[in-house]
Order: structure tokens, then sequence, then C-alpha cells
């Protein structure tokens, strides 16, 4: 007899373990598989971003975000090339850069309005991927997702009212399948996604390796003659860009001589690199499938869009994606909306990864090597030393500038919910860790309650006072911590449409 599943998501890293988890609080049924036997434990991503440290907050999180922050302090303090031993979030003295060149800590304005109310979620950003990937695993077990290793989704079929699975040696039926398999994904692949884009041009490494010769590499981002190389924090911890075109063959594994021979070239110093702890090999290849539904077939993260990971966007996206479909599908999957609320998925997020692309792609002329390239270097430095500069990309960078088009009325409609702090003692993240719904009363409104009162199953009412003085009477608060209406001054115009919109006609 074939199992069945409402959902099954293939793919078991951060982004599929996200998906999942957010399936399971909507009450779906679902099944993860992965072909990869253990995490995958290749030296990746450092360091998210704010939207992303806040859905993990949102959901309960933080003190498990705080705890892989707090190790990884430790390890820059006790190991670190050039950081100070004093190090803390707060005293990095870099907050992040554009193709190489940092932006100084010192020189953003936090002041700035976009960094107001944005919550002790917004502080826990130093975690790299491996600590997001073990803090989902416990997260998954913990609400009861079933979650297979070593075992390969290998052809599907999509009848129209579901999807009938090969996974290894086993066939599954499930209502839904999301391919959250990475950027050579399976599922984009048999599905029949168009997945257009800009073929790469540069070759890159990032490995944790032993070596002699090392300390006469220069510490941080450098500019050669041959290319870009960077060193550290961490010894043995290096970054090469060579911009001479693709390598040869992406899949073939990565050796200690191939990494050897790319840091001598673009360093011109003679290292030798006697052990390799963990390596990988990148270029800007920069797709995007064009609707990330396709029947009953969705993509998320890499198997939606791929591009250079300059910047570290890749992990935020997709979370981002995982965090705005999970919601929609396990509505869908409960009966509760139809269908054409997936619509939606691809509204959000098809904008925000071509945003990521673009992003990504600006910071390759800026590497280029010709003199023309570096003149626009020079300048582009210049500017970002500035206070203004240096603010308006860090801002895009820790993406608190993110809001999506959710239509007219209030200027919070379509951004993330500002963390109100509670006169009870609570913020309003803190309550959203069940994954439903919020409607936040700001004025202990009867007529307010009356109107939710039939969506009380997926719409939790919040009743409470603010801390600071608020314009805001009202928040409707979507499971992904976007704002979907707001009133001021007790209005309670538009509710009922939004409540309908976005969580179904009770009526």
């Amino acid at each position: 007899m074939n199992e069945t599943f409402d959902v099954v998501v293939a793919g078991a890293g951060p982004v599929g373990l996200m998906l999942a988890c957010e399936l399971r609080l909507g009450g779906v049924d679902v099944l993860v598989v992965e072909r990869l036997t253990e995490p995958d434990m290749t030296i990746k991503a450092g360091a998210i971003n704010v939207p992303t440290a806040q859905a993990f907050y949102r959901r309960g999180l933080l003190p498990d975000l705080l705890e892989q922050q707090n190790a990884a302090l430790e390890r820059i303090r006790t190991a670190s090339t050039y950081l100070s031993p004093e190090v803390t979030t707060q005293r990095l003295p870099f907050a992040g850069h554009f193709a190489g060149i940092m932006l100084k800590t010192s020189d953003v304005d936090f002041d700035d309005p976009a960094f107001a109310e944005l919550g002790p979620g917004a502080e826990a950003v130093m975690v790299a991927q491996q600590g997001i990937e073990a803090i989902l695993a416990r997260r998954a077990a913990a609400l009861g997702v079933q979650i297979r290793r070593g075992v390969e989704l290998t052809a599907f079929e999509d009848d129209g009212t579901g999807v009938t699975l090969r996974v290894g040696d086993n066939t599954v039926r499930a209502d839904w399948l999301v391919g959250c398999d990475g950027g050579r994904s399976t599922v984009r692949k048999q599905a029949g996604f168009d997945f257009p884009g800009l073929d790469p041009e540069i070759t890159g490494h990032q490995a944790l390796v032993e070596m002699t010769g090392a300390e006469q590499l220069r510490p941080g981002w450098n500019s050669t003659d041959n290319g870009i190389y960077v060193n550290g924090p961490m010894p043995g911890r290096f970054v090469t860009v060579e911009l001479d075109g693709p390598p040869a063959d992406r899949t073939a594994p990565v050796t200690a001589a191939e990494l050897q021979a790319s840091l001598r070239a673009v360093s011109g110093v003679p290292v030798e690199i006697t052990a390799v702890h963990s390596a990988t090999r990148f270029t800007d290849n920069t797709r995007q499938v064009t609707d990330y539904r396709n029947g009953r077939v969705l993509l998320a993260g890499d198997a939606a869009h791929v591009h250079s990971p300059f910047g570290g966007q890749g992990l935020n996206l997709g979370i981002g994606d995982a965090v705005n479909l999970g919601w929609k599908l396990a509505a869908v999957v409960r009966g509760d909306v139809r269908e054409t609320l997936l619509d939606t998925y691809t509204t959000e997020r098809h904008p925000v990864g071509a945003w990521v692309l673009e992003w990504t792609r600006a910071q390759i002329p800026l590497m280029r090597l010709d003199q023309r390239s570096r003149a626009l270097r020079g300048v582009m430095t210049d500017l970002l030393a500035t206070r203004d500069g240096a603010t308006a990309i860090f801002k895009k960078i820790s993406g608190v500038l993110h809001r999506y088009d959710l239509g007219a009325g209030h200027g919070l409609i379509g951004a993330v919910t500002p963390d109100i702090e509670l006169s009870d003692g609570s913020r309003l993240g803190a309550h959203c860790t069940d994954g439903r719904a919020i409607l936040l009363d700001l004025n202990d409104s009867e007529e307010l309650r009356a109107i939710a009162a039939p969506w009380s199953d997926t719409v939790r009412i919040v009743t409470a006072k603010p801390v600071a003085p608020q314009e805001l009477s009202t928040l409707l608060i979507r499971p992904d911590g976007y704002v979907a209406w707001a009133a001021d001054c007790g209005a309670h115009a538009g509710l009922l449409e939004a409540l309908r919109r976005w969580f179904g006609d009770k009526s």
C-alpha cells in the first residue's frame, strides 16, 4: 500500500526544514526526504539577516539563535586573525560588504527609523548556516516532522489531484510536492519550470584549511591584479575570486591542489595547503524560475533561484520563501482557502528573488580587473565610506526595508510587523509562536472582536495596551509576520475584507 501525506518536501536543508516546521504548525502531515545521510557541513554562510532572525524569534527560537551566536563569538574571540578579543555583534568593526568593499559599523546610522522596533530577534544575526540547520532539525523533530535521510526522490507525476512520487524503493502519494533540493534541483528539472538567467563568468572558492605561509596573507578582503581574496577571520579560512571564466567542471571534487593554486594565483603568496577541512566552489550563475508553482509542484530556496554568494543573501532568501509559503499551503491543505492563495507566493516572493539576483550581479563589475572597473570601484569605495552611503547599503543588505505589495491602505500594510512592547510585559513577537495569525487590539474593542470571531480557529486576538504611545489601534498580522491590515484611531473599515482575503470566507 502506498504511503500518503499532505505534502512531501524534497530536501532537508534549512529551507526544507523551515518549510516543514511551518507546515506542521498549520496541522499538515508532511514528509521530508533527503538524499544525504547526514547534514551537509560544508563551509557556507556565516550570518543571517534581520527578517530571518525575526522569523525564528516569532517561533520562540531566539534562545537557540543566541546560543549559536555566542558560540560563534567565542570562536572569534579566541581564534580570530584580526578581530578584537572583546568583539560582540555590536562591536564588530564591519557591518557587511558590497563587492568586498567593507561597510564600517561606525559609519552606519542606527538611529535611522528603519531600525526602530525591530525587537530582540534583530540582535541574533551572527549564526552560521550549519547552526540554523541544527536548530531547525531539533524543531522539526519536536513537531513530529517525518524526515527520511539517505533516500532520493527520483521521479514523480502530477495528475492534477495529487502527486505520485518514487522515493527510494517506495511509492508515496501526496497532495503537494515542494522542491527545496538546491540549485541543481531534481524537482525543478522534472517538473519543467522555466529557469532563465545569465551564465557565470567567475570562479570562486571558499575553504577552511591547514596551510603554511599564511602569515604573508593580508587579513580581510583584498583586491589584487589577479582577483580578490579574503583571509580570515578564522585561521585557515579563505575565499578567492578569479574573474577569468567559470570552472571547467562545477561538480568535480574540490582538491587541496586546486585551492592552493587559486590562492597562490590571486594573492601572490606561496602558501602550501596541507589539509582541507571544508571547501566549496561557486560561480556567479544567476537564474530564477518565472513562476514558483507549476500545478501541484512548488519550489523554494535555491531550487527557485541561484546567484553568487556575495552578501550572504541566499540562505535568507530561502528562509523567506519557506515562511511565506508554509502558512499558505497549510491553509489550502486544511480547506480554509482556495488554491488561488498560492498565487500570492509567486507574486510576493519573485520580486524579492529578482532583487537579490540583481544585487549580486551588480557586484561583479566592481570586482573586475580592467581600469574602468577599478575606477568605478574607487568611486563606490568613497561613497560607502560616507554615513549616508553606508547606511543606505546596510539597510538593504540587513533586510530591514523589505515589504510586500499587498495593496493600498495603511502605511504598515505589507511591512514586517513592528515588535511592539505591551503593557503586560510581553512583546508582540512572543504571541506568534503557534503559527496562527494575530489580530492585535490596542483599544479593547468589542466591535473588532465580533468581526473577527468567525476566524477564531486561525486568528488569535491579542488585547493589550502598548507601553509607548501608538497611533495604531489595530494590526492584522499574517502567520509569516507581515501586516495584512492596519488601522488608526479605532477604524475598522477593511478588516472583514482582509480576513476573507487571507484566511477564507467564514460567512
